[in-house]
């Protein structure tokens, strides 16, 4: 067995405790969360940096598994600042560790090739460290909302499951998706500024209106209307959760979803 498949394995099993450990029956932010925790950042972000560690490509595997660690890493610091944001584990975890099981098959399947253009290196790994930064964000309000949804929608059948039970409450849930949709938004803004100024580097123009242009734009545009519609109309709930799984689910088709069909389906 190779190297790096025994890397790679050890970086779908360090998502596992993470997904497991807040099932116990008195779960809470104690050492073995932690423990799990940091096992499922250190895991993923080792491999994705390896991935990498010879110049950015092209890779949708590297790209999924530096997501993965990032949104490990987010979730690690929202569970530190906030007393609710740990209960999100039973959601996210799973479905971080499906994202790794995914970026290693696709590693053998893919087609990537190295990063060329004419914008500067620094720049180049500033907008890359942004757009992660942005999926992330989003990927933690996307749960965050789901969450909510999921709870709010158990409360009115008065039906609570195990899953509902150990999940924030609809308001925590709410008010931590909304703090990390203004955060995503400001961070997305920022991406889309050095998006176009890479864009303009390597083309001469600011923007070319390609598949990932316009879904960052739509998620963008929809994200800005949710969260003024919050402020001004109270717009929550079920609203609420599906703009914001919409707005995630054009990221998803604008990131990974491109370098999907072009490295995967077109190779």
């Amino acid at each position: 067995m190779s190297a790096s498949l025994v890397l790679n394995l050890f970086a779908v099993v360090a998502l596992l405790p993470a997904a497991l450990i807040p099932l116990r029956s008195e779960a809470d932010r104690d050492g073995p969360f932690w423990g799990a925790i940091a096992l499922a950042v250190s895991g993923p972000a080792a491999w994705g940096v390896l991935l990498v560690s010879e110049g950015w490509q092209t890779s949708l595997s590297a790209a999924l598994w530096i997501s993965i660690g990032a949104c490990a890493a987010l979730f690690a610091a929202q569970s530190m600042v906030s007393r609710q944001a740990w209960r999100l584990a039973p959601l996210l975890m799973p479905f971080l560790a499906v994202l790794g099981i995914l970026a290693s098959l696709v590693r053998h399947v893919e087609d990537p090739q190295p990063l060329v253009g004419g914008a500067p290196a620094a720049w180049l790994d500033i907008h890359i460290i942004v757009s992660v930064l942005t999926y992330a964000l989003l990927t933690l309000a996307a749960v965050a909302s789901l969450g909510a949804f999921l709870q709010e929608r158990a409360l009115k059948r008065k039906r609570p499951t195990r899953l509902t039970r150990m999940l924030p409450s609809v308001a925590d849930g709410e008010s931590l998706a909304g703090r990390l949709l203004l955060t995503g938004e400001l961070v997305l803004g920022l991406g889309l500024i050095t998006g176009m100024a890479t864009q303009y580097f390597e083309t001469g123009a600011l923007m070319v209106f390609g598949h990932k242009t316009l879904l960052s734009l739509v998620a963008f545009g929809l994200i800005g209307l949710l969260l003024i519609g919050h402020r001004v109309c109270g717009v929550r709930g079920r609203m609420a959760a599906r703009v914001v799984l919409v707005s995630y689910l054009l990221l998803t088709l604008a990131y990974p979803g491109v370098k999907f069909v072009t490295q995967v389906l077109l190779s």
